[in-house]
């Protein structure tokens, strides 16, 4: 029996049950809806595998586009797992996302996005920093609403802010 190793982390599998069906090197991927752009894909690897939603993306840089077909998010990482059949994403590696209508930068190493209830998520320990303007909170346990665009931290939380320390 001959087993593979793919972008999947850690799974040892049989190779003639999971060897990718289709990998692409360079990708580059533009998804469009209601005749506008959606979101932009760049990678260095993407892999796609047969009778499944699930696709493995490897060191990616991805802008997203709101209603108004303007940029709203554009986020980078190293990998990249999404299953389009549940509408959720996981997010590995360097991560970091920028929110232009909140002129703010969350980095992390793990992240989770629930497409369906617009919920990005951090593990429980996972440690997560965010960066808007002279402010900068580092913090564990995160939690986003991109309805609301209220996040919260369930853990310990810390944070710097900047001032010019100029009185007058």
């Amino acid at each position: 029996m001959f087993f593979s190793c793919s972008l999947k982390y850690d799974e040892m599998v049989p190779a003639e049950d999971k060897v990718p069906e289709f990998v692409f090197s360079g990708a580059s991927l533009t998804r469009y809806e209601d005749f506008g752009k959606k979101v932009e894909l760049k990678a260095e690897k993407l892999e796609q595998y047969k009778g499944s939603s699930e696709s493995y993306i490897k060191n990616v840089d991805f802008i997203s586009y709101d209603d108004k077909k303007e940029v709203a998010t554009e986020g980078h990482c190293g990998l990249l797992m999404l299953d389009t059949d549940r509408e959720f994403y996981e997010l590995y590696d360097s991560i970091r996302l920028f929110s232009k209508s909140k002129n703010a930068t969350v980095f992390a190493e793990s992240l989770r996005w629930n497409s369906k209830n617009e919920q990005l998520v951090s593990g429980r320990s996972t440690n997560v920093r965010i960066k808007k303007d002279d402010i900068e909170i580092f913090g564990s346990g995160f939690s986003a609403s991109g309805v609301s665009g209220d996040f919260a931290f369930t853990g310990t939380v810390s944070g710097t802010i900047e001032t010019s320390g100029e009185q007058e």
